[in-house]
């Protein structure tokens, strides 16, 4: 997967303005929204499947963060060496952790899994502090 821009809408309220102390207002509280986008092009042709990205999150997504995520349909775009725009199509998988860091080594194996089951070797990431809770 290439390096992608994206924006998403995820629903969740950030509370603190970028470098700002994060402060929550119950019954929120601060907690770590990571989001991993993964290419569904699979190098030297073809493309994951529906049916193959949900035997991915079964076997290694959900029970590496059983406590719930999300996974949403996005249409990547980034520019290759060359400086031609690449398009793929992309799922973001979208889940907000309390116990950060020790998130960092569960993504990490996710990565690792997804890059060794479809050939994909950059899957583009993000964190970032947002204040969350049911």
């Amino acid at each position: 997967m290439h390096k992608l821009v994206l924006l998403g809408a995820l629903g969740l309220v950030a509370c603190a303005q970028p470098g700002a102390p994060l402060t929550c207002t119950a019954p929120l509280k601060p907690a770590l929204e990571l989001g991993l986008y993964f290419g569904l092009d699979i190098e030297g042709g073809g493309v994951v499947s529906e049916a193959q990205w949900a035997q991915f999150v079964a076997d290694d997504v959900t029970p590496r963060f059983p406590d719930g995520l999300s996974v949403l349909n996005v249409a990547g775009q980034s520019r290759n060496a060359t400086n031609q725009t690449l398009r793929e199509r992309t799922k973001l998988l979208v889940v907000v952790v309390f116990d950060a860091p020790s998130h960092r080594a569960k993504a990490d194996a996710i990565i690792a899994a997804y890059g060794k089951r479809f050939g994909q070797n950059n899957v583009f990431r993000t964190e970032h502090s947002v204040c969350a809770g049911a």
